[in-house]
């Protein structure tokens, strides 16, 4: 049996997949352990987990407020402070704590997620192979490759910290989605596993006997976005206020319509076999775990990968997309009435459920991980 080491960023979406493959390697007789902030770790995996600490949490409060700034800001701004004051700090700040769980754990291999940036460097340093977890495919197509001076920059700052591009493995990188949606011609390295899903834990709570007999649709902007959001969840209330639908809104308390059950968080993945539909600020885990189930999608792309997952979306027929800042009720409506109504949407989703499925998921995972261990 083989010691496997997760290392990844206080970011519940980054967490999902580890948390599935690292299930399922758990299940086969593995050794598995977690290394991040053990605070945004522990609803997310087994309670008999090993999680070593790499973020304590002052610096995840940080970055929470961090993540605010952030979202307030425009055009390059995103980028700068994206990698000046989020990426390459973090990067720095969890370098002791993965090379103390390496010291401590033992791994076999490293597998990092994409915004944890002290894996590689702390496997290179300890002469051990090292994976990535791709949790969005939207960085696989170099979004920056129109904008050479921009990439340029991002290489000199990865070289700057690790003395080389440390985004992916030339060993491994699993993706979880499907080439049903990524576009490409991409390296032997880069293994599509689609959407992990299995040996997940969801411990928030939930009215299922609320649901009612109707067409349902979940309406989430995911765990990041929080003021960002309100505008478009006051236009999504009134776009669904006279529809045939119950919906599901991940949001804080206010005024709804009798067919709208709103709740602060839910059990997401739970939730999916019960819904017909799903509107989306284009969260790759959301997304993907929608497809999962067949679902289409509205699609509002906010910023950071949401664009290039929304174009997926529309590019396989799965979904229609809006202009998040600009969607009013009668957008949001007409889109959410197509993807309903309009059998193609319902039918391309499909499609990539069957691409998803074929490709494996945590299993096919697992089984890459455990080829990387044996050389």
């Amino acid at each position: 049996m083989s010691r496997y080491l997760f290392a990844v960023p206080p970011l519940t979406g980054h967490v999902n997949p580890t948390a599935s493959v690292g299930g399922e390697l758990l299940a086969r007789g593995h050794s598995v352990a977690w290394v991040g902030h053990p605070g945004t770790l522990a609803p997310l995996l087994p309670d008999n987990a090993v999680v070593f600490p790499a973020i304590d949490d002052v610096l995840e409060a940080d970055i929470r407020a961090k993540r605010e700034r952030w979202l307030a800001l425009r055009g390059m701004a995103v980028l700068k402070f994206f990698w000046e004051e989020f990426l390459i700090p973090l990067g720095h700040a969890m370098v002791p704590g993965v090379s103390d769980a390496v010291a401590r754990f033992g791994p076999d291999v490293i597998v990092a997620d994409q915004q944890a940036l002290a894996g590689p460097v702390v496997a290179r340093n300890a002469g051990l192979p090292w994976v990535t977890s791709a949790s969005t495919s939207a960085e696989l197509i170099n979004p920056l490759r129109t904008m050479p001076k921009v990439d340029a920059w991002v290489r000199g700052l990865l070289y700057d910290f690790a003395r080389g591009d440390i985004r992916f493995s030339d060993r491994l990188v699993l993706v979880y989605s499907s080439k049903a949606l990524v576009a490409g011609e991409f390296g032997d390295e880069v293994a599509f596993v689609g959407p992990a899903l299995t040996h997940r834990v969801e411990r928030t709570s939930f009215p299922w006997e609320r649901l009612s007999g109707q067409r349902r649709v979940l309406v989430s902007l995911g765990t990041l976005n929080g003021p960002a959001g309100e505008r478009f969840l006051g236009q999504a209330l009134e776009a669904v206020a006279d529809l045939d639908v119950q919906v599901v809104m991940v949001a804080r308390p206010r005024p709804a319509p009798a067919n709208v059950l709103m709740l602060p968080s839910v059990p997401q993945l739970a939730l999916m076999p019960h819904l017909d539909a799903v509107v989306t600020h284009g969260g790759h885990n959301t997304v993907c775990e929608a497809l999962a189930h067949g679902l289409p999608l509205v699609v509002a792309p906010i910023r950071d990968d949401q664009p290039t997952v929304a174009a997926q979306v529309v590019a396989a027929g799965a979904g229609v997309r809006l202009t998040y800042s600009r969607a009013r009720a009668a957008d949001i409506r007409s889109a959410l009435e197509s993807v309903l109504d309009e059998p193609e949407y319902g039918l391309a989703a499909e499609q990539v459920r069957e691409s998803f499925s074929a490709a494996g998921g945590a299993t096919a995972a697992a089984d890459l991980l455990e080829k990387v261990v044996a050389g």
